[in-house]
């Protein structure tokens, strides 16, 4: 099993950038592919990027190909994600997930979350 806690959210104007962070406790954490997840109010919980366990399969929302790039330090048991050219529309609490097997895009994939931590980007 494997706790996760995201930080490094906050507010930032359109066209900046964040780097927010997943850190992981508990065990086998280099075993899971990695997933970000986002959720705006009113919105259902949307993919944004995934990493498989050895860091060299990502993939990512259309929305954010170009913008966003994702990364993990198993040394660390660590996984970010560097946002940037960001716009209002990324505004949305981000979560980490935690999964077996191949990195996925849905969210029932995933077997361990984190809290969230809030994205703002303003106008």
């Amino acid at each position: 099993q494997v706790q996760l806690v995201e930080s490094g959210g906050g507010l930032v104007q359109a066209g900046g950038s964040l780097r927010i962070s997943c850190a992981a406790s508990g065990r086998g954490f280099s075993s899971y592919a990695m997933g970000w997840f986002r959720q705006a109010p009113g919105k259902e919980r949307e993919f944004v990027a995934a990493m498989g366990r050895s860091a060299i399969s990502t993939y990512y929302a259309d929305s954010v190909k170009g913008r966003f790039t994702i990364s993990r330090d198993n040394a660390k048991n660590t996984v970010y994600l560097q946002m940037n050219s960001l716009k209002a529309e990324d505004t949305a609490v981000y979560y980490c997930a935690a999964g077996n097997g191949w990195p996925k895009q849905a969210p029932q994939d995933y077997d361990y979350w984190g809290q969230g931590t809030q994205v703002t980007v303003s106008p």
